[in-house]
């Protein structure tokens, strides 16, 4: 069968927003066809279908909705990943 799925991803090196770069990757069947990085702050295409869809996004709405989950995503939690970590150690 044909497998699709996205991978949402937080990377941080502290819980300062700057420092906290969101990802959110789609892939069919185990390869990657497009990508939104907040670092580059817009969706990039890797196959043909993905810089279509690239393209599409980021003329729309969607760029916008995506480029604020950095902060309601990754911020929110990112503080309490970071929190949890600190009292256990």
């Amino acid at each position: 069968g044909f497998r699709h799925y996205t991978v949402a991803d937080c990377e941080f090196n502290s819980s300062k927003l700057n420092d906290i770069e969101y990802t959110q990757s789609y892939y069919y069947n185990k390869l990657e066809y497009v990508r939104f990085s907040s670092s580059v702050g817009k969706y990039v295409g890797y196959t043909e279908y993905g810089i279509k869809n690239a393209e599409r996004w980021n003329n729309g709405p969607e760029v916008i909705n995506r480029r604020a989950q950095k902060e309601r995503y990754c911020f929110h939690n990112v503080g309490i990943f970071t929190e949890s970590a600190l009292t256990k150690s």
